[in-house]
C-alpha cells in the first residue's frame, strides 16, 4: 500500500513548476509506483494560458476548484470548465488551457509519467521510452 499526503508531497521534488510560471503539478503517483498510471494535482494559475499536446499519453482531467476553459486547436472549439467537470484527451488533442480563476485539477495519465518530464516546445512530453 502507498499512502501520500498532498501538502507533504508539495514539500518534495514531486512538486514540479512550469518554466513559464503558468502552472504547478504535484505528482502523487508516478511510473515507478507500478500502478500503470500516474496521478497529479495540478494548479493552473489565474489569467494564464498553457499550450499542451500530449502526443504519447492519454489524460483525464477533473476540475476540483476554479474556472477556465479548454480549446481544441484542431477545430477551435472551446469548452468552459468548472468544478465537477472532467475532460478527457482521448485523441491526443492539442489544446490550450486557460484559467479565469486558479484551477485545481486532478489529472490521470496513461502511460504513467516518471515525474521528470518537461513540456517540449510543441506542448508534449517525450514518448515513455525516451523519458
Amino acid at each position: 500500500m502507498i499512502v501520500r499526503n498532498l501538502e507533504e508531497a508539495r514539500k518534495t521534488d514531486r512538486l514540479v513548476k512550469s518554466e513559464s510560471g503558468t502552472w504547478d503539478s504535484t505528482r502523487l503517483v508516478l511510473a515507478n509506483d507500478g500502478g500503470g498510471f500516474s496521478f497529479h494535482i495540478t494548479r493552473i494559475y489565474e489569467g494564464t494560458e498553457t499550450h499542451i499536446h500530449y502526443k504519447h499519453h492519454y489524460e483525464s482531467v477533473y476540475c476540483i476548484e476554479g474556472e477556465g476553459e479548454v480549446e481544441t486547436l484542431a477545430d477551435g472549439k472551446i469548452w468552459p470548465i468548472k468544478p465537477g467537470d472532467i475532460y478527457i484527451l482521448d485523441q491526443h488533442d492539442e489544446h490550450l488551457l486557460r484559467a479565469h480563476k486558479t484551477m485545481h485539477l486532478a489529472c490521470v495519465f496513461t502511460p504513467p509519467i516518471t515525474g521528470k518530464e518537461v513540456h517540449r516546445e510543441d506542448g508534449s512530453y517525450a514518448p515513455p521510452d525516451e523519458a
